[in-house]
């Protein structure tokens, strides 16, 4: 064994002032800790239900048909949005440059999560996108978006009828739409560009909702819906499909 040198250890005393300091931490300790627990867990401000995100979509793509949006100042909450983001719907939508989701569904910056790409046709990459969106932004509402008189649409029409030959990578692109103008073919032939956007974006919404391994799951457990709807250029409304 080892044998320790013998020293008296020093006298620990408490004054009147530690022992105050000490009741006063104690008092407050629970409270400073359920205080900080709470803010860790209070819930995001995009944890709401589909529903309640799809109306306030609705609702402001009303103000904006009306020519009647809200007013902003860009500046309230920048050094907020610069910390984190809480979009309340995913959107993928056309790229065509007379579809603007924020515009149209008059929403404040940060409200939407939007990836965008000619005929609004899901891939590998946007795919990815809106997993991130889901996963890890808390996003409740997907949202794929169609327009009037879509270009890419009435290309894969040209296609199927004409036997157009297009070039570059677009006929990569419009082999995603092709199926959808074969449907609307079938059952709308007389109004074969419009009712093949629709169904285009019909198309689109089924393979969201069998996207696997993570779309797939958060829509069978219903903590995201996914819808279609399509942009009236002229007007300016919004109507779901």
């Amino acid at each position: 064994m080892c044998d320790l040198p013998e020293k008296s250890l020093p006298a620990v005393t408490f004054s009147r002032r530690h022992l105050l300091k000490a009741a006063a931490f104690t008092a407050i300790t629970p409270f400073s800790l359920s205080s900080a627990f709470a803010a860790e867990t209070s819930p995001a401000p995009n944890a709401i239900p589909p529903g309640l995100a799809l109306s306030r979509l609705l609702v402001g793509n009303a103000r904006y048909a009306a020519n009647n949006p809200n007013d902003r100042d860009f500046t309230v909450g920048r050094a907020e949005r610069a910390q984190s983001q809480f979009p309340i719907a995913a959107v993928l939508s056309c790229a065509d440059s007379r579809v603007a989701p924020e515009l149209l569904f008059d929403q404040n910056p940060g409200d939407l999560f939007v990836m965008r790409v000619a005929g609004n046709v899901m891939s590998p990459d946007l795919l990815a996108s809106l997993e991130y969106g889901v996963k890890f932004l808390g996003t409740p509402l997907v949202m794929v978006l169609g327009h009037s008189n879509c270009g890419a649409v009435s290309a894969a029409i040209n296609v199927l009828k004409d036997n157009a030959k297009l070039p570059g990578h677009l006929p990569d692109l419009i082999a995603s739409i092709k199926p959808a103008v074969a449907v609307a073919k079938k059952t709308h032939p007389d109004d074969l560009l419009e009712s093949s956007i629709a169904e285009n974006v019909r198309l689109q919404v089924a393979q969201l909702k069998k996207s696997s391994p993570i779309v797939d799951r958060y829509y069978a457990d219903r903590k995201i819906d996914i819808v279609g709807a399509v942009y009236d250029l002229k007007t300016g409304r919004i109507a779901l499909v």
